[in-house]
């Protein structure tokens, strides 16, 4: 298991003289189910052990609740909410616009001096081709940014079955796939092992070179289908599971959805009105945790093995929340607090106050401008995020505010409330306001009866859209 080291750095430079390396963790559609967060009854030892050694933001906001969009706002520090960039493609959208394309912070890091390497899905497309089954050389996502960009698809053959198939090499087959699967066996029958795999392996070739690196490593569960090892499930045979809190679907405006993506898997029974079968999918869910978790505890035991963690500034980064039948959704893609916050920690060596949460409002565009601070190395203009250098030296310093946005609608979080915007069709708008400091929470709208605090979230809104 990984262990704790006495940290040699300081923002910038380490005691050596060289600039440090960074590791990015992505896990996708990681909500903060972690017994570090709260969720006592989750087994996730390595994720855990940065919490307790780094610094973890509790109110950490993504930009989208969809894969590509908030991938988008972390490659590249930007909102990007307009049109396209709202969607899975917002990366591969603007891809060919050499002039005008943002430019990505692995992009920066490797201006400056860095070799870049992504394994796993990091940008929505994993190995960032796209075309026929992701394969496509002429359609790269992110041009110009690796050096190295990896998907092993083992017995899946290619990153399109590979990115969410089930267990020995079979693909997802929409309608027909279960939502959930475990079956006996290593972590080799299911993708992520094949994911760390060759992450460690790229630690054993970055380790010899002599710049420093930037490595990327995108795990894909707890996506769905909920599928794992069973000897993960095993781990919640007997656990007492609590209550989902606010089960209800809304009855006034908002952004629920009748969780397509989650039946349009097959599913034995409802979880919204089978308690059973909403402990049996809560339990998948955190069983397919506990088995990326794992995949972490091996990329961190090399980097450790290889004496690199004193020299290696680590993310870990959730790229959205997912309901487990808050709201009455089980999936993504509202603008509720279940799917846009998620976990951020970040962890490098000599940081002050280590092991201690922040609960500063952040959001995913402020880890590009942090890193660049951390490595020592430009920070580009006109990113729309800020860096959380304040926040890495004091966990009590504040924080800001957080935008977020889906297709048709916007919102935004203060540290008391969150305002969501509808479009509509007149060019006027319709508003939810949830005061967070209330029990009721995301349950009542307040917009009526607060006008002012809609006024006043609403020109923030504006002002961050700009």
């Amino acid at each position: 298991m990984f262990k704790s080291l006495m940290w040699l750095m300081v923002f910038g430079v380490s005691a050596y003289g060289a600039k440090p390396n960074v590791l990015l963790i992505c896990v996708d559609d990681l909500r903060p189910e972690l017994k570090s967060f709260g969720a006592e009854y989750v087994h996730s030892p390595a994720m855990d052990s940065l919490v307790a050694s780094g610094r973890a933001f509790r109110r950490h906001y993504v930009q989208a609740p969809t894969c590509g969009a908030s991938r988008y706002s972390l490659l590249t520090g930007k909102y990007g909410s307009l049109g396209k960039l709202r969607s899975n493609d917002a990366l591969m959208s603007v891809a060919d616009q050499a002039d005008n394309a943002p430019f990505s912070m692995p992009k920066q890091f490797r201006t400056q001096g860095y070799r870049t390497v992504a394994v796993g899905k990091i940008s929505h497309y994993p190995g960032g081709l796209g075309g026929k089954e992701w394969s496509d050389p002429e359609e790269v996502e992110m041009p110009g940014s690796w050096d190295l960009n990896l998907m092993p698809t083992g017995p899946w053959k290619t990153p399109q079955k590979a990115m969410h198939g089930l267990s020995d090499g079979v693909p997802r087959v929409s309608g027909a796939c279960p939502v959930n699967e475990h079956k006996e066996g290593d972590d080799f029958r299911y993708h992520d092992g094949w994911i760390a795999r060759d992450a460690v392996a790229q630690l054993d070739e970055l380790a010899g070179k002599k710049e420093p690196f930037f490595l990327a490593v995108g795990l894909i569960k707890p996506h769905l289908p909920f599928a794992c090892p069973k000897s993960y499930l095993d781990i919640y045979k007997d656990v007492k599971l609590p209550p989902i809190p606010h089960p209800e679907k809304p009855t006034g405006l908002s952004t629920w959805h009748a969780s397509g993506e989650f039946f349009g898997n097959y599913v034995s029974a409802d979880p919204r009105t089978d308690p059973a079968c909403a402990d049996e999918m809560r339990k998948s869910y955190a069983a397919c945790v506990s088995y990326a978790d794992a995949q972490v505890v091996k990329i961190l035991n090399k980097l450790v093995g290889l004496k690199l963690m004193e020299n290696t500034i680590v993310v870990l980064w959730g790229d959205h929340g997912w309901h487990l039948g808050e709201h009455g959704v089980w999936g993504k893609h509202t603008l509720f607090e279940e799917s846009l916050r998620s976990p951020l920690v970040i962890r490098f060596p000599g940081m002050e106050n280590s092991g201690k949460m922040s609960d500063a409002v952040v959001e995913t565009v402020d880890i590009y401008p942090t890193l660049c601070e951390l490595a020592g190395i430009p920070v580009p203009e006109g990113l729309s995020g800020k860096s959380l250098k304040a926040q890495l030296s004091n966990p009590d310093a504040a924080g800001d505010v957080a935008m977020s946005f889906a297709s048709q609608a916007e919102t935004i979080r203060t540290a008391q409330y969150r305002l969501i915007r509808h479009s509509k069709m007149n060019a006027d708008f319709a508003y939810e306001l949830y005061d967070h400091s209330s029990p009721e929470g995301e349950t009542k709208n307040l917009a009526e009866t607060k006008p002012e605090i809609v006024k006043e979230l609403n020109a923030l809104l504006d002002a961050k859209l700009k």
